[in-house]
């Protein structure tokens, strides 16, 4: 089973920024209720697409340099870094089906 990686301000470039797979990054918080309930779905979408796309979570309390580098002001937020570059941002909780459909475009020429 796929798990999502946890990424901090120090890992952040490494893990997502020099990845050769699109990473999708939860921009969350512990005490944030929505955060709470997109984590099975990120769960489920890391486990059941793995081999296009990563999930990493990052706590923003804890790593408010890379939170406040990419102007994340409110949460959950769900970034969609290719390529080292922003090429989606969700905002908000969504169910699964809208993630995906919002993802695909971009997961889809990442195919080999």
């Amino acid at each position: 089973m796929t798990k999502p990686t946890v990424v901090s301000d120090q890992t952040f470039e490494t893990e997502v920024l020099k990845s050769d797979q699109p990473v999708l990054v939860d921009f969350w918080a512990a005490w944030c209720g929505p955060c709470r309930m997109v984590a099975p779905v990120l769960e489920e979408i890391a486990n059941e697409q793995s081999s296009k796309i990563r999930i990493a979570k990052l706590d923003v309390d804890q790593n408010p340099i890379t939170a406040g580098r990419f102007g994340v002001r409110s949460i959950p937020t769900m970034i969609l870094f290719k390529n080292g570059r922003e090429a989606q941002r969700l905002v908000g909780y969504q169910p699964k089906e809208r993630i995906l459909q919002q993802l695909n475009p971009h997961l889809a020429s990442t195919a080999a």
